[in-house]
């Protein structure tokens, strides 16, 4: 009888200890947030509302946090108003998306250095000149579970980062895959192993066959619309889209040292709702300039697309420099649509953050072309928008690659390849499109947001509706 109730007894402590060995991981991540400064007095409600429930909540971005409002870009200090809202928030760490250099080398170790929390990249080393504290990974203890949050981030066809490439010089960039492998160490060090990751959902999903150590990869860089979360070779994998519509929260649950469950819910940020009243303060008080609301014109129509806004920058460039063409690389084109009504100075910076310095080229037709059809190529397969000319287009239905490029003049008759033309663009569409020419281009002195501002001024009232400058051919 005392064996069998010493057993039970035994069987009882047993069952006990691994109950009390049940641990839970909690995670609120965002990324691309662009500078939605707007959406913060919100996402602070949300991550007070969350710590509360697991006062070890860890609060994580995937990169990209600027370059999207100019009340954020065009601070005195750029992109500061992101890095004092993220830091009242109480985020732990970030990754490098491509537009964290949007502010060059010294720009960016500068926003590093007011950050109160980490910035990581396993696959880039930076200068030791610019004094920029990156590090590749870093050890969290959340109640005792130990986490491992690795950074890693996006290379585009130039083996950089989509920025402006003269933004990225002295800083050493290493294949994503390659690196990550590196830092299987950590699965021995940690409870649980995060990749904070700007590689995008198609690469996160990839990459994920060959990362069987990584528990969680939070994500950006694609924009994907994640519904909470998603596993892939066992994996959880997590995204929202851009300007923190939705952040996410992810549970890990872990029984003694092993994690038997995930889960991930996207939780609506964007609309009404209560906010954090401090961080309501701070938006209002970074938002008090009103140079950004100066009206420059009226729109008759709306701007209906990215090619519209993207002929109205291009006829901006030939007008105000008189230029024979312009080209504009599509993913400077940074909003989707605008109504009619009154054109801001604020709407200018939206459209165009980066200033970026306008370029003057004289090139041959044949140049030209070899130019448009480079930055389409290092452009995510994203044909520039012109002004000054048309442009036909045929693509290989297979891979995409433009198999044809027929260029028109203002005229409709075909460019000639030989003659000699003055064409204007910004300094990163130029800087995407390497060819084999002989002129590389010269700064005009002006930014392009000051021309698109000009241009505005001096023609008062606009209207693009159905204005289109491409035209893709289906063979």
């Amino acid at each position: 009888m005392n064996k069998i109730l010493l057993a039970s007894l035994l069987m009882l402590l047993t069952l006990t200890a691994s109950a009390q060995e049940r641990r839970e991981l909690h995670i609120l991540s965002t990324n691309d947030m662009h500078a939605a400064i707007e959406q913060f007095p919100r996402l602070g409600f949300v991550a007070d509302s969350l710590r509360a429930l697991y006062p070890d909540l860890l609060i994580l971005s995937a990169g990209d946090n600027r370059s999207g409002d100019p009340i954020n870009d065009m601070f005195e200090i750029p992109a500061y108003p992101m890095v004092a809202l993220m830091n009242q928030v109480g985020f732990h760490a970030t990754a490098v998306g491509n537009h964290e250099f949007d502010s060059n080398q010294y720009g960016l170790a500068k926003l590093i250095g007011l950050s109160a929390f980490s910035t990581l990249c396993a696959n880039m080393e930076p200068d030791p000149k610019f004094n920029m504290h990156v590090k590749p990974y870093q050890l969290f203890d959340c109640g005792g579970i130990s986490v491992g949050v690795l950074g890693i981030t996006a290379l585009g066809s130039l083996g950089t980062p989509e920025s402006h490439p003269a933004r990225m010089t002295d800083i050493k960039f290493m294949d994503p895959l390659e690196t990550i492998k590196k830092y299987e160490f950590l699965r021995k060090q940690c409870d649980v192993v995060l990749l904070l990751s700007h590689l995008g959902y198609k690469d996160d999903v990839k990459f994920s066959a060959q990362l069987p150590w990584v528990d969680i990869i939070v994500g950006g860089h694609s924009h994907t619309q994640l519904d909470g979360g998603e596993i892939h070779n066992g994996i959880l994998i997590t995204q929202n889209m851009k300007s923190l519509p939705f952040a996410t929260h992810s549970t890990l649950v872990l029984e003694g040292n092993k994690i038997v469950e995930k889960k991930a819910e996207r939780i609506a940020v964007a609309g009404k709702g209560e906010v954090n009243n401090t961080i309501a303060a701070l938006v209002q008080y970074f938002s008090e300039n009103p140079a950004f609301k100066r009206v420059l014109a009226v729109a008759e129509t709306p701007f209906a697309c990215k090619e519209e806004l993207g002929c109205l920058m291009c006829d901006a460039y030939i007008v105000e420099t008189g230029a024979d063409f312009s080209y504009q690389n599509a993913g400077g084109v940074r909003i989707e649509s605008h109504p009619a009504g009154d054109l801001t100075m604020g709407d200018v910076m939206m459209v165009d953050p980066f200033q970026n310095a306008a370029v003057e080229l004289n090139v041959t037709g044949k140049e030209l072309s070899d130019m448009l059809i480079s930055c389409y190529d290092n452009d995510n397969q994203r044909f520039p928008y012109v002004s000054g000319m048309t442009c036909e287009i045929t693509l290989n239905p297979a891979d995409k690659t433009i198999k044809k490029l027929v260029i028109f003049d203002k005229d409709g008759k075909k460019l000639n390849l030989k003659k000699t033309y003055r064409v204007v663009s910004n300094s990163y569409s130029v800087a995407v499109s390497p060819t084999n020419r002989h002129d590389e281009g010269h700064s005009l002195g002006i930014t392009t947001p000051d021309l698109i501002k000009s241009y505005l001024e001096h023609q008062g009232r606009v209207s693009y509706e159905g204005r289109r400058c491409l035209k893709f051919v289906s063979k």
